[in-house]
């Protein structure tokens, strides 16, 4: 049995690069690309793609308007924040970004709630994690808030490595992986692929991060919480929303 941490990808465009991997608990906001250990510039890919994307933004809002005239190569800074202020919100759907989310069953059932997104998952229908591409073994994610050196951490390691030992015996006694999934535990990793516009990540991480609705899922948090953090960065015109501990 494996055990991983949540983590995320920003997924530009070719030309963008890929954003690479962000361990969302890496207390430094440590960038991390697995596949090829380059060092390029992560952050000015993904400054480019945002940028690129806010001007797509003005340029429909100033279409209502009627002002593409007062068009500059930064303009879009003013009149997003203008447009934000005015809790004008649509205009700001004209943007959007996917992401590749590695988190567990628990917290993507959390995330595909929200509505004005577009979401694919890694298939336990499908995926047989008998099979050596999987290691013949599952995954699974570390919960946060249970500490390693507890007798907690004992019982939620145990019932996940039992988990295994009936999901792996019940697929070499035939059970296809659609039926014996149903041992497997909440914490299983998967893999999610959500797209969504600006508005609505605003509108995510409002109720993930920022909690308006009551507080967070403290796994949930931990994922969205960096990737709030880096859009707020990178698009302060849209995602400054205050700070968040």
């Amino acid at each position: 049995m494996k055990i991983i941490e949540q983590q995320f990808t920003i997924i530009l465009p070719h030309s963008y690069y890929a954003l690479g991997d962000y361990n969302a608990n890496f207390p430094d906001g440590e960038f991390k690309n697995e596949s090829t250990k380059k060092a390029f510039d992560l952050y000015d890919s993904a400054h480019r793609y945002f940028t690129d994307q806010m001007k797509i933004i003005e340029k429909a809002g100033r279409t209502a308007y009627k002002s593409e005239e007062k068009i500059t190569d930064d303009s879009y800074k003013s009149f997003i924040k203008g447009i934000v202020n005015r809790r004008h919100f649509a205009v700001i759907e004209f943007g959007d970004m996917t992401v590749h989310f590695v988190t567990d069953r628990g917290i993507s059932h959390e995330a595909v709630r929200m509505r004005l997104c577009s979401f694919l998952q890694e298939s336990t229908r499908y995926c047989n994690y008998n099979n050596d591409k999987f290691g013949n073994e599952i995954t699974v994610i570390k919960p946060n808030g249970i500490s390693e050196q507890s007798a907690a951490y004992d019982n939620w390691y145990n019932s996940c490595k039992q988990a295994e030992d009936h999901y792996l015996a019940m697929i070499h006694n035939g059970v296809s992986p659609q039926n014996a999934r149903s041992v497997l535990p909440t914490c299983v990793k998967t893999e999610l692929m959500m797209k969504a516009n600006f508005r609505e990540w605003r509108h995510i991480f409002e109720l993930r991060v920022l909690g308006t609705t009551g507080a967070p899922h403290p796994d949930m948090k931990a994922l969205m919480l960096p990737l709030y953090n880096m859009c707020r960065k990178l698009a302060p015109e849209i995602f400054d929303l205050g700070d968040v501990e």
